[in-house]
């Protein structure tokens, strides 16, 4: 696996794609107005793409997961923010389940990339992040 930039991040590049539907969602009427949740919502799934970037200038390992950790919070914190968004019926089930889906998706590829950092048999030229 060879990981130039943090761009090169399987986790960061499926980031943008729960982002933009967060956007997306919170520009309608109903859930736009509520600004405390929409603040809310929007800077965890930022949030998200940030700690993946801010983590690959780590200079070791283990301070970039601890980033990738804050990541897969971030995305726990978007799941949570959905709940209230469906309960106050600003969205409606599918379109949850759909932002969940994909929430649960990105946190899947953050944990597979902190193992992959966690494992000591990886041969460390096959990357720039050691």
């Amino acid at each position: 696996m060879k990981i130039d930039k943090f761009e090169d991040i399987k986790a960061w590049q499926e980031a943008p794609n729960l982002v933009n539907e967060v956007y997306l969602v919170c520009s309608v009427k109903a859930f736009k107005n509520d600004y405390r949740l929409v603040d809310q919502i929007r800077g965890a799934a930022v949030s998200i793409m940030a700690n993946i970037a801010e983590g690959f200038d780590s200079q070791s390992n283990q301070e970039f997961i601890k980033f990738l950790i804050y990541a897969r919070r971030s995305c726990s914190e978007v799941q949570s923010h959905l709940y209230v968004a469906l309960d106050q019926d600003y969205i409606p089930a599918d379109k949850f389940q759909e932002l969940y889906n994909q929430t649960k998706k990105t946190a899947q590829l953050i944990n597979g990339f902190i193992k992959y950092l966690r494992n000591p048999n990886r041969n460390p030229n096959d990357d720039k992040i050691d």
